[in-house]
């Protein structure tokens, strides 16, 4: 890898596959102030980046973290365009391993050996993706949650023939966007956040299908209840806080045994047939189908600037975040 200076936000970057991530992904650099190529082919591009890009400036306004001035945003006709001249190429294209790779090669052929490749995968190996690459010592997983503009988390996580300077960079990068990047030490499947969402998401859908409970009721326990303690404190600290001044400890004796209970189908998925597909469908449409996904966005990016301007007052978990968007990159 080419030399980085430590806490600067790269000069260029390249962002290839602009969908919800991808938009997302430009909209945090451009605001940091890199200058973001984006490539994707599809005809609403355009369109996309720039109705996400509004939403992310009307956020960190809010936030009171907006630059004087943002990088420069240009659509590239080519993949080859886009990447020219990139110190950080950041894929977000579909979750289908061989497009992924057949990706990578183009990208190959194309970029300076030393640009750091990554990954928005939020599940594939990197091992896996980087096999057949020339360079695979600079890809790395740049794992990232929605609204990338404003959630500051991103998962880093190394194949096997990743180097450790490709990781140390990804991690320098990340910092210098305004994110809490964690270094996924141990390379597993769905790394680490996908694998506690998709615990919840099967035993949500069990739920549905069980007819136990709709899909406005499964977010009302979330958003009303534990969720906000998970916004804030996680789930080893709240259960800290649960054992009382017995601590953990005390915790994990008490509800320990519940484990062994025949609750969870945690283990299992239903299956997704069309008659579930439709009901989880209509369920939706009836909790949220009148209002537009832009109206959706902006009622999100406001419950989070103001559960973050809370936090940073109290200079509490993703509120730290905050406070280092301030410093500038």
């Amino acid at each position: 890898m080419g030399s980085v200076n430590e806490g600067s936000p790269p000069q260029q970057v390249s962002i290839i596959g602009a969908g919800v991530i991808g938009a997302a992904w430009a909209a945090r650099w451009l605001l940091r102030g890199s200058d973001v190529a984006i490539y994707d082919p599809a005809p609403e591009t355009e369109r996309t980046v720039t109705e996400v890009l509004e939403n992310a400036r009307y956020a960190w306004q809010r936030l009171d973290t907006a630059p004087e001035s943002e990088g420069s945003l240009s659509f590239s006709k080519s993949l080859g365009d886009a990447v020219d001249g990139a110190q950080l190429i950041q894929e977000s294209t579909p979750e289908d391993l061989n497009f992924k790779k057949a990706i990578f090669a183009q990208i190959e052929s194309c970029a300076d050996n030393a640009a750091l490749i990554a990954s928005s995968t939020s599940g594939l190996l990197p091992s896996a993706l980087q096999d057949e690459m020339s360079y695979p010592d600079r890809l790395v997983v740049g794992h990232p949650f929605n609204p990338v503009y404003l959630i500051p988390m991103v998962e880093v996580v190394g194949g096997k023939q990743t180097s450790d300077g490709s990781i140390s960079t990804a991690i320098s990068f990340y910092e210098a966007a305004g994110m809490n990047p964690l270094h996924v030490r141990v390379e597993i499947d769905a790394f680490i956040a996908d694998r506690l969402l998709e615990a919840v998401w099967r035993e949500a859908l069990w739920l549905v299908k069980d007819g136990v409970a709709t899909t406005q009721e499964i977010d009302d326990v979330i958003r009303l209840g534990f969720g906000l303690r998970w916004a804030q404190m996680g789930l080893f600290e709240n259960y800290r806080i649960a054992g009382g001044e017995g601590g953990m400890a005390h915790f994990i004796r008490q509800f320990g045994p519940s484990l062994d209970w025949p609750w969870s189908k945690l283990t299992d998925t239903p299956e997704l047939t069309n008659e579930l597909v439709t009901r989880i469908s209509d369920q939706s449409d009836a909790q949220s189908g009148h209002y537009s996904i832009r109206e959706l966005e902006k009622i999100r990016d406001n419950n989070l600037v103001d559960m973050m301007l809370a936090l940073e007052s109290n200079q509490w978990g993703a509120g730290l975040a905050i406070s280092k968007l301030r410093k500038g990159p």
